[in-house]
């Protein structure tokens, strides 16, 4: 696997990007528009997150999807308190479940507390970019290997996994699919020293380590610039494209269908 890291390493960088998020939501006003999520102000972000980590803690705490959510009681905390009140309730679960430890998850072949330590690292950089947008700050670069392994976890679990269990937001991206049923047109998703090969057909998507000898398209760029346009936080003047132009703009398509 291209990626992967140490369970302590994904809780430092949760620990780090938890910090720049909250600061960067206390430096901004509560009402400003975060332009990397349409129709979201900060304070929408900063309690999104908060409810994000609540939810995990409970599933790990359970045993099952809570139903219904979010509690109603929810809405009379303030945003940056529901974000404190998540943080400390997802890393007290953390602290004390082994990663290997058995837990429910969406991502069928690993059922384990390692699966949410890691997804709550990259959640968390993710709209901690967000946030640092929506504050008119300066975004902090991801470290190289958060940022690929985060390549990693949206090629591989939200875009070819994620196609396979939901299959009508694959099959309906917007503008239609390039890709042929055959699934020979292969793109290679390259950041900083890791490359991935995507092959998408309009019913599937397979994903591989490495590249391709001939692939349609190479999409390149920084591991955090990388990061960041596969989840739609930079457009395209961080990215390279070699080859066939327009499908460098599929991947995306293809990734929003998934990401939302």
């Amino acid at each position: 696997m291209v990626g992967g890291m140490e369970p302590t390493r994904y809780l430092d960088c949760l620990a780090t990007d938890y910090g720049l998020l909250r600061a960067a939501a206390e430096s901004g006003s509560a009402s400003a528009p975060v332009p990397s999520c349409p129709g979201w102000t900060l304070a929408d972000l900063v309690g999104h997150v908060g409810e994000v980590y609540l939810h995990k803690a409970t599933v790990m705490r359970d045993g099952k999807w809570p139903d219904p959510w979010p509690p109603a009681e929810h809405a009379d905390v303030a945003p940056l308190a529901l974000l404190d009140q998540g943080y400390r309730e997802v890393t007290a679960e953390f602290a004390v479940r082994p990663a290997d430890e058995p837990s429910l998850t969406w991502f069928g072949p690993e059922q384990t507390v390692g699966f949410w330590i890691r997804r709550m690292a990259q959640e968390t950089v993710v709209h901690r970019i967000d946030a640092q947008l929506g504050a008119g700050q300066p975004v902090t670069a991801a470290p190289d290997g958060l940022a690929i392994d985060g390549v990693d976890e949206v090629l591989k679990r939200f875009l070819e996994y994620g196609a396979g269990e939901w299959p009508a937001e694959y099959r309906g991206v917007e503008g239609g699919h390039l890709a042929g049923a055959d699934g020979k047109d292969a793109i290679v998703v390259t950041a900083g020293p890791s490359s991935w090969t995507v092959r998408p057909t309009p019913d599937s998507v397979g994903v591989a380590d490495g590249g391709d000898s001939a692939p349609r398209a190479v999409v390149s760029a920084t591991p955090d610039e990388m990061l960041r346009w596969l989840w739609g936080r930079a457009d395209d003047s961080v990215i390279t494209v070699t080859g066939d132009q327009e499908w460098a703009g599929y991947l995306r398509r293809l990734l929003s269908a998934m990401t939302g």
